[in-house]
C-alpha cells in the first residue's frame, strides 16, 4: 500500500519539470497573440468609465435624497402620533 502511494507521489514529481514547461510555452503561445490597446482607445474606454461613474454616483444621490426624505417623514409621522 505505501509502496503504491510512493510510486504516485515520484511519478507527480517526475512530471513536473514537464508540466512547467508546457505551461510556459502556451503563456509565450497567448501572449503573443496580446495586443496593446492605441491611445485612442485608451482615451475611449477611459471617457466611457468616467461618465458611467458620474451617471451611477447620480443616480445613488437621487436614491440616497428619497430615502433620506422618506425614513425622515416616516419618522416625524410616527413621532407626532
Amino acid at each position: 500500500m505505501a509502496t503504491m502511494t510512493e510510486n504516485a507521489i515520484v511519478t507527480t514529481v517526475k512530471s513536473w519539470p514537464e508540466r512547467i514547461r508546457s505551461f510556459y510555452n502556451e503563456v509565450r503561445t497567448e501572449m503573443r497573440k496580446v495586443t496593446a490597446p492605441t491611445w485612442k482607445e485608451v482615451r475611449a474606454t477611459t471617457t466611457v468609465v468616467v461618465i458611467t461613474v458620474f451617471i451611477f454616483g447620480l443616480y445613488f444621490a437621487v436614491i440616497d435624497y428619497f430615502i433620506q426624505h422618506g425614513m425622515t417623514a416616516l419618522f416625524n409621522y410616527f413621532k407626532s402620533r
